[in-house]
């Protein structure tokens, strides 16, 4: 699949079929995400698979009741070892770099999802704490994200964009 097409076809998937995905496109998934540009190429990143019901539960409870989160085969917690970003960049790595990284992980990982078939949701609204009891992180790493991933029984329409006129600043702002 084209980049181009992937990025313009992407959509948020919040229904999914009940299909397990193969060991092998989860790795896939899992690499094109450890592929992502970081600062100083630290590379913060690290990555919770999550197939167990119970722990989706407590995922999807942690994340304000978004049941979807509990039907997706797959959920994957990116998150940043602040530590890891700290050590080189000082707290400029620890509150922004890591969480930039990270933020580039997990696009490239639901564009991976995508070409590779399957949907894919970026949940960022979630209750910290419970996240990390959840998947028991040592207190450095810090949960970014939540991802669903599994194979679509809905195909969102595209959302409205911004015109490139409303966004585009040439020089100055």
């Amino acid at each position: 699949m084209d980049v181009f097409d992937a990025i313009k076809n992407r959509r948020s998937v919040r229904a999914f079929e009940k299909r397990a995905i193969p060991e092998v496109i989860v790795d896939k998934i899992i690499e094109a995400a450890r592929l992502a540009p970081s600062a100083g190429n630290i590379q913060p990143w690290e990555f919770v698979v999550v197939q167990d019901p119970q722990i989706k539960h407590k995922l999807s409870v942690a994340a304000l009741n978004q049941t979807f989160i509990e039907t997706a085969p797959v959920n994957i917690v990116v998150c940043a070892d602040e530590a890891r970003s700290k050590r080189r960049y000082g707290s400029r790595g620890e509150t922004l770099y890591c969480i930039q990284d990270t933020a580039a992980a997990t696009q490239n990982l639901l564009l991976a999802a995508h070409a590779l078939g399957l949907g894919g949701c970026w949940v960022g609204s979630f209750q910290e704490k419970m996240v990390r009891k959840a998947i028991n992180t040592p207190s450095h790493v810090r949960p970014v994200a939540i991802v669903a991933i599994g194979y679509t029984s809905m195909h969102p329409n595209p959302r409205d964009r911004r015109s490139k006129v409303d966004i585009i600043h040439k020089e100055t702002f």
